[in-house]
């Protein structure tokens, strides 16, 4: 009970940082690119955590959870960028839920065939959260009719591989939590930077780094209580508790920038609190 207590706490503050990350990152979007944004903002927290980690002398941990990090750094890089091309190509409702949707799926599906059945009231949690998520980040429009095939290619894509990093990084958790979100930064910067490489941003490249720090280092945190959060109870608990982060873009939007959520959003909403009370028994 305490241990599922305290997984549930953490899962809230990971949801709670990356709801922020997102936060930021949509703002600063509106005046850079969204890419130099969380690639400024990914060079200032790999800077930091490596000067943590020589400070602290940290050991380094064996090649394999090293390993396990990068590769999850490395492909949530590029999901995040095939995130944003889905996103740019139209509507985003069903491309944001569906993105959502499989990040928490892909750990409870893995979690199923390689360990354990939950237990009843769990797997009733684990189906909330999921329609949770689902009801946050859709909102229907017009649009939605005719989004293009290829951007819902693109927004599972990016899911599976969100999802795919949850595992990895739960994978990697037992070398130890500060080398591990080192290790998928250096991979998660080199992945970005290849991207931008391959296709420019648009200029002019400035007016970024202040909020891509701050989305990064919100990024950073989330990651961490991720991390926590699986190693106190299951992986497929963790993801779909800090899977729930839109929640809390979707109301620092509301707090500050007074954009309203739709009914469906607030019913999400609330039935993600019910979701985190189950999924804490």
């Amino acid at each position: 009970m305490a241990s599922s207590g305290a997984a549930a706490g953490l899962g809230l503050l990971s949801a709670a940082a990356w709801g922020g990350a997102d936060f930021a990152g949509g703002v600063g979007a509106r005046r850079s690119s969204a890419l130099l944004v969380t690639v400024s903002g990914q060079i200032v927290s790999l800077l930091t955590l490596l000067a943590i980690c020589l400070a602290l002398r940290l050991t380094i941990p064996g090649s394999a959870y090293l390993a396990y990090a990068a590769i999850g750094g490395f492909e949530g890089a590029l999901a995040l960028a095939a995130f944003y091309r889905a996103l740019a190509m139209g509507a985003m409702g069903l491309t944001a839920a569906l993105t959502g949707l499989l990040t928490a799926l892909v750990p409870v599906v893995f979690q199923i065939f390689h360990e354990s059945l939950p237990t009843p009231l769990t797997a009733v949690g684990l189906a909330a959260g999921c329609v949770a998520i689902w009801l946050v980040t859709h909102s229907p429009a017009p649009g939605d009719a005719a989004t293009p095939a290829k951007a819902l290619l693109l927004g599972a894509a990016a899911g599976a591989g969100f999802g795919a990093q949850l595992i990895l990084f739960k994978m990697a958790s037992p070398g130890g939590v500060l080398w591990a979100l080192t290790s998928a930064r250096i991979a998660g910067v080199a992945a970005l930077l290849l991207v931008i490489a391959i296709v420019p941003p648009p200029r002019p490249w400035q007016g970024f780094w202040l909020i891509g720090t701050l989305s990064g280092t919100l990024d950073t945190l989330g990651n961490l209580f991720y991390i926590l959060t699986a190693r106190f109870g299951r992986l497929d608990v963790a993801a779909v508790i800090c899977s729930l982060y839109p929640a809390g873009t979707i109301l620092l939007a509301a707090l500050l920038l007074h954009e309203r959520p739709t009914r469906r959003q607030m019913a999400g909403m609330a039935l993600a609190l019910a979701t985190v009370g189950l999924l804490s028994l």
